[in-house]
């Protein structure tokens, strides 16, 4: 599927937002701040998935 750079600007933000927080999560394992940033790095995943999604739906470069 060939994507626009807006595409690519936005999932890279995304990606390197539950980098950093499944980094912190390894780093504090044990503790309450490590499952509170797992949880939050599945919910910005739901949340990528769903923006590139509405994404593709009204880019024509991408659709």
């Amino acid at each position: 599927m060939k994507t626009c750079h807006q595409f690519n600007t936005v999932r890279g933000e995304y990606e390197r937002e539950i980098g950093y927080m499944l980094a912190h999560s390894k780093r504090y394992e044990g503790r309450p701040a490590a499952k509170s940033s797992a949880k939050q790095a599945a919910s910005a995943k739901q949340r990528m998935a769903r923006a590139l999604s509405s994404h593709v739906g009204r880019c024509p470069e991408c659709g």
